[in-house]
């Protein structure tokens, strides 16, 4: 495991899981959850990380600015994440990254940062969250139990507040903010996704996953939602799990078709 600063402060840093062989190795942006707080770390998706490289694929395992820490929620957590996933190209060379091959996989509030990461390039050029150059182009998104829609999220108070905590208020107060930093409000994104989210969950109810698939699919986008029945909001972040399994699947799936259109 490298740990690598993608940026200057104490937080911004990733931990870059490498598998065996020279590669060129596909990768998976890992992005944690705890509802954008700073009770939770990269920790939670350790061992993730480490099974994606003992199955042949690198995990680059992110940490940002949280609510809480200093610089944390509206705007430093998001373009904490978009940092973290830019740096990426910086290191493809030293690391031997197939930077064709790159797919998001977030749980909880983690889902919603990927999925964010792959709306990017929706982003008006005013807003502060928009990107200085072109964002790193993504074969796929895959959102675990995630938080797709901070709007909903908001409606349905989940996290008791966590939406409004990291924007900096509700859908009433800052819906500027609610239109470029959910990914419900960016549609299409162009890019392939996946939601995996469990019926069981207590936690971000599996309707969110279901409305958001919906508008997605709406909006002309290659989305797929897989409802895991008796799952719960943690069984998809247990690398021992058929939850994990199914999600590797997913993975290389979207691998191979990117990896397949570069080809032609």
């Amino acid at each position: 495991m490298n740990k690598l600063s993608y940026g200057t402060e104490p937080l911004q840093f990733g931990a870059l899981y490498l598998p065996e062989g020279s590669g060129p190795h596909s990768i998976v942006i890992l992005i944690h959850g705890g509802f954008w707080r700073a009770a939770y770390d990269l920790t939670l998706m350790t061992g993730l990380a480490e099974d994606l490289a003992r199955q042949g694929i690198a995990a680059w395992n992110i940490e940002y600015r949280r609510v809480g820490d200093i610089g944390g929620g509206w705007p430093g957590t998001l373009l904490d994440v978009a940092q973290a996933a830019d740096y990426l190209p910086t290191i493809a060379t030293r690391y031997n990254l197939d930077m064709q091959r790159v797919v998001t996989v977030g749980h909880s509030a983690g889902g919603h940062l990927a999925l964010w990461l792959a709306a990017r390039s929706k982003i008006p050029q005013q807003s502060i969250l928009a990107a200085q150059r072109t964002p790193l182009t993504l074969a796929g998104a895959i959102s675990l139990a995630g938080v797709a829609d901070l709007e909903h999220s908001w409606q349905l108070n989940l996290g008791k507040g966590a939406a409004s905590e990291l924007l900096g208020g509700g859908f009433d107060g800052v819906p500027e903010r609610y239109a470029v930093a959910s990914p419900a409000a960016l549609l299409p994104t162009g890019v392939p996704q996946v939601l995996i989210h469990g019926t069981e969950d207590d936690r971000v109810p599996l309707i969110v996953s279901q409305r958001y698939t919906q508008k997605a699919l709406e909006a002309g986008d290659a989305v797929t939602l897989i409802e895991l029945a008796g799952t719960d909001h943690f069984v998809v972040i247990d690398p021992a799990s058929t939850a994990w399994r199914t999600t590797m699947a997913e993975i290389r799936q979207l691998q191979a078709r990117a990896k397949g259109s570069s080809n032609r």
